[in-house]
């Protein structure tokens, strides 16, 4: 007989669940660690954006749609419920990427001028490029109604833009920030860049793996026959 006052296996949050708690805590550290200068007008970091902060403004908006709009291209339930839903928050953020990628690696180009070597230049250039090309390929996917390949694209297109939150988690609880130095700054650039497609791709195999995989079917009786005397006429 069973006993109601057994206790029931543990239920372990899902491993997607994880992940974006994870991401939310990220994006909460950089907001205060390095983004609060924002409600701060005397702040001496608007110094720094002061030469390029009409370009920056476009780049903050389409950037913190890029990073909020992911996730909920990712809720299954969300997504299943509300088809229409989800290809409008799809297309914002295609669009988003393809203004704030560009507009990254420019304004990195006028930072040059304030200590930033060319090679960064370079790398913020390759890193929008990653950005965009990872995006285009799941809108293309999309388009031709293959799903699996478009999810698959997509999530490395969103393994790519959370470098954003990345190098500067690592930089702020490393303390690698302190003193400001633009030569390590590029080091852990350019280690999150190189990482990004494939963290993307260790979560398109955990989704794969956790996935359930169709059982094969068994012949049936009646057909054994017909598939002997198939393979005798080829013999």
């Amino acid at each position: 007989m069973n006993d109601p006052t057994r206790a029931q296996p543990r239920q372990w949050p899902h491993a997607k669940t994880l992940a974006f708690i994870v991401i939310g805590a990220m994006a909460a550290y950089v907001l205060y660690h390095n983004e609060r200068f924002v409600v701060q007008p005397n702040n001496p970091a608007w110094q720094h954006y002061e030469p390029f902060k009409w370009w920056l403004l476009p780049h903050i908006l389409a950037g913190t749609c890029t990073l909020l709009l992911a996730p909920l291209q990712f809720w299954d339930s969300l997504r299943n419920r509300f088809t229409t839903f989800h290809r409008i928050t799809g297309a914002v953020y295609v669009a988003s990427v393809f203004i704030a990628a560009p507009l990254g690696a420019y304004i990195q180009y006028l930072v040059e001028s304030q200590g930033a070597s060319r090679s960064f230049t370079v790398g913020t250039i390759v890193f929008a490029g990653l950005l965009m090309t990872t995006t285009g390929l799941g809108l293309f996917f999309a388009l031709k109604g293959m799903i699996a390949q478009h999810r698959q694209w997509m999530t490395r297109s969103y393994a790519v833009a959370l470098g954003f939150l990345e190098i500067r988690v690592i930089l702020g609880v490393t303390g690698l920030d302190e003193p400001f130095v633009w030569a390590t700054v590029e080091m852990v650039f350019w280690a999150c860049v190189a990482s990004s497609v494939l963290i993307g791709d260790i979560a398109n195999q955990i989704h794969e793996y956790r996935s359930p995989r169709p059982r094969p079917v068994a012949a049936h009786p009646a057909h054994a026959p017909a598939r002997a005397v198939a393979a005798a006429a080829r013999a």
